[in-house]
């Protein structure tokens, strides 16, 4: 597998889990602390946050499939961008498991 293939992941699960906490924060604005300025953020995260997360669904479903994880794994990585900080701690785990199959995958001479 690619370095490329495990950057790409990390890097849409970072934006995705800093969109989704400023999301949940521009939510706490409006509906708990009812500010005024606080419906066109959380529309606007709202919006960049889903069509990230779809990029985010294709990125992890393909280091998915070329680490050959199971569908259960598969799935809670998936899952993982729509809990607020989630995401982080799923990153980095994914990170450690997925970096031998990297390092296994160089050529010799590299």
């Amino acid at each position: 597998m690619k370095q490329s293939v495990l950057t790409r992941y990390r890097a849409l699960a970072y934006v995705t889990g800093v969109l989704l906490i400023l999301l949940t924060l521009g939510m706490v604005a409006k509906y708990v602390l009812d500010l005024s300025g606080a419906a066109g953020f959380t529309t606007a995260v709202g919006i960049a946050h889903g069509w990230l997360y779809v990029v985010y669904l294709v990125l992890a479903f393909d280091l998915g499939t070329k680490a050959k994880w199971p569908i259960g794994k598969l799935a809670w990585v998936l899952l993982a961008g729509t809990v607020p900080t989630a995401v982080f701690f799923v990153e980095r785990r994914v990170s450690r498991e997925v970096a031998p199959l990297i390092r296994d995958a160089q050529p010799v001479g590299a």
